[in-house]
């Protein structure tokens, strides 16, 4: 699904070149659940940025789902995020003055889905992450643990091939994270291929498998004892 080869990424700071990310190579495969794990400035962000396609990499290649991800312009690029990828954020990025149930529909309207069918799927969708009942109300109106169930429920709307999800229990207490984490696994147990940039080892331990960045390069990368990952459900 996802395929980095000797990705590099610098960034200008004055007189000077930050080398963030130093030959980076990543596979996913379909159906994967992974956390990417790294302290500040282990480039972890920057790669998010990159499979996201919010930055683009200096050299290497980045393959999603066979198609080469390279030399976008915004339009393309907005499309193709569109198309492949649902994005979870730790502040959840809701619109505060829209419902529950128009903010996970609003993904639907650029994708030009008529009216009726938006609402009627993103209906299906918060039911998904047990908000039915929720769908009126607005974000002030909801806990953090909903707001992120709302926050999925939109990444989710656009039937995407991949989530990436930014620090997803980052806001939210140890009970609430759990709970999120285990909304995010049954997603993955459908086949969805989830992505989460995450600081916290207990949420890391319950994916599947670990990456561990370190000033630009991979320095581990293993797969999850599940046994050890049930404990925290």
């Amino acid at each position: 699904m996802i395929e980095i080869k000797d990705l590099h990424k610098s960034y200008k700071t004055g007189s000077n070149s930050l080398h963030v990310l130093k030959g980076i190579n990543f596979n996913v495969a379909e159906g994967e659940l992974v956390s990417i794990m790294g302290s500040s400035g282990s480039g972890k962000s920057t790669l998010l940025n990159i499979l996201g396609m919010l930055d683009e990499a200096d050299s290497g290649t980045y393959t999603l789902d066979n198609v080469p991800i390279k030399n976008l312009n915004e339009k393309i690029a907005a499309r193709y995020r569109n198309k492949f990828l649902g994005f979870i954020f730790q502040s959840f990025n809701l619109i505060n003055y829209k419902t529950a149930l128009d903010n996970v529909a609003l993904p639907l309207y650029y994708q030009g889905m008529k009216r009726k069918e938006r609402l009627e799927r993103a209906m299906a969708y918060l039911d998904k992450v047990g908000l039915t009942a929720w769908a009126q109300h607005h974000p002030n109106e909801l806990s953090g643990g909903q707001k992120q169930r709302v926050a999925i429920a939109r990444a989710l709307a656009s039937d995407p091939k991949v989530l990436l999800a930014d620090e997803p229990t980052g806001a939210l207490d140890t009970k609430t994270s759990y709970e999120v984490m285990d909304l995010i696994q049954k997603i993955n147990e459908e086949g969805r291929t989830i992505l989460i940039v995450t600081h916290e080892h207990d949420i890391a331990e319950m994916t599947k498998r670990i990456v561990n960045l370190k000033d630009g390069v991979i320095i581990d990368d293993k797969k999850v004892d599940q046994v050890k990952a049930m404990q925290y459900v």
